[in-house]
């Protein structure tokens, strides 16, 4: 009997860039960058073969959260993509704490899309779009007008979708907008129901005032979106959430921390205002509750936190049973950006990925081998490259966003090669 090499089957029918049974992860190493919006970790996964994978840790989250899952993976086989995230996906939490599996998760699809010379996109189940809609996040100003121009200024760019901060930073300064104990103004780590805070009739006017502002500038014809509303209590976002119905928004944002899912059910039951969450939520699994209680309108995962390309899939798919769409947060790199860009070609029920890096200079510059600008009219061509599409980093735009304080550029990592624990979770 004459016994075949499955991988010289493969050389025959599958054009690929390698052997992929016998690809293996031989490093890690990472650069940490500085405005690309904000602070971010770039992870890149060597082989035996010379290809490298890229992912990056969710914003202004630790590198250890990457760093210590190098000794889980060296000698695997990139391609099992499921069986590494099975293993390492305890190492993550909710917010930035999910960075580092996330991260490692893009990495992956990015090598086994490359190993087998298909987009990442097809390892994801195939495209329903092959364009993908980006909406532009936009700070707010205290002087509505102000904002206004800046958001005309996305739509003269080509957004088709805007975001802007709207929230109860706009109201310490105006008399009786506010009712707030003299230390909630500084209370960034206290849970919204926690505060003390209760905005008052005359802060709900003001507010309404503001984003007539906006939409008078903008028209009513832009699906507008809103964020940022502070940490006040379930009570006070009805408030605003029904005095804003008049705008018609695409939807408001974040009013009240993931965890209370009655409280979110109350306020999308009381509003016609559309409800959105789900940024600093970890795995499929813990949308569930929101998702099952018909709590939110919108689902809204950061694929840099929800556990990366097939986790947030399969969650779009769950949310999509339930009629449920979903919108992606992101505030990151072209290399996030690329993984999100497949993921959404891949979920039916995708709406619009978030775009914060529209004043940032030779953002599209950070890779190569891809339209530049990335985006164009306020949409991304889904790319046909193999895994997540770019040819490659460019690295002397990267050099221009080192970090100053830790001008880490891919230098190597073997201090990490040798962490061990017994991993396992169950008896």
């Amino acid at each position: 009997m004459t016994i075949f090499d499955p991988d010289e089957l493969y050389e025959v029918a599958v054009p690929r860039a390698s052997s992929p049974t016998k690809l293996r992860i031989t490093d890690l190493r990472i650069a940490k960058l500085v405005g690309v919006p904000f602070a971010s970790t770039i992870v890149r996964l060597d082989t035996n073969q010379g290809i490298s994978g890229y992912g990056e840790v969710r914003d202004q989250a630790s590198a250890s959260y990457v760093l210590s899952l190098k000794s889980r993976l060296i000698g695997r086989n990139p391609c099992d993509v499921d069986a590494i995230f099975r293993s390492i996906k305890q190492f993550g939490a909710h917010g930035r704490q999910g960075g580092g599996v996330s991260a490692i998760e893009m990495a992956l699809m990015d090598l086994a899309g490359k190993a087998y010379g298909v987009p990442a996109y097809q390892l994801a189940g195939g495209k329903h779009r092959d364009e993908v809609m980006c909406y532009a996040d936009t700070p707010g100003d205290a002087d509505p007008h102000r904002t206004a121009a800046k958001l005309r200024g996305r739509l003269d760019a080509g957004f088709t979708m805007l975001k802007v901060d709207v929230g109860v930073d706009l109201l310490w300064d105006i008399p009786d907008a506010l009712i707030a104990p003299p230390y909630a103004r500084e209370a960034k780590l206290t849970m919204h129901p926690f505060t003390g805070q209760q905005v008052t009739p005359d802060g709900i006017d003001y507010l309404v005032d503001y984003v007539r502002v906006l939409r008078d500038e903008v028209g009513y014809g832009v699906p507008l979106a809103m964020d940022h509303f502070g940490h006040i209590p379930l009570e006070s976002c009805i408030r605003i959430a029904q005095a804003f119905e008049q705008f018609n928004l695409a939807w408001i944002e974040d009013m009240i921390p993931w965890q209370y899912t009655e409280q979110w059910k109350r306020l999308t039951n009381s509003t016609t205002t559309p409800t959105c969450t789900g940024e600093d939520i970890y795995l499929a699994e813990n949308f569930k509750p929101l998702i099952d209680n018909a709590a939110v309108s919108i689902i809204h995962p950061d694929p840099a936190t929800s556990g990366g390309i097939l986790e947030t899939k399969r969650l779009g798919d769950y949310a999509w049973d339930r009629g449920i769409p979903m919108a992606l947060h992101l505030a990151a790199s072209p290399i996030a950006t690329l993984a999100c860009v497949h993921l959404a070609a891949a979920t039916e029920n995708f709406i619009g990925l978030e775009h914060h890096a529209a004043d940032v200079d030779g953002w599209s510059d950070l890779v190569t081998g891809l339209p530049n600008p990335l985006i164009v009219d306020g949409f991304i061509r889904v790319p046909d490259a193999p895994g997540l599409g770019f040819g490659d980093i460019n690295p002397d735009a990267m050099r221009d966003h080192l970090d100053p304080s830790d001008p880490v550029f891919f230098s190597e990592t073997s201090h990490w090669d040798s962490e061990r624990s017994m991993d396992r979770i169950w008896g």
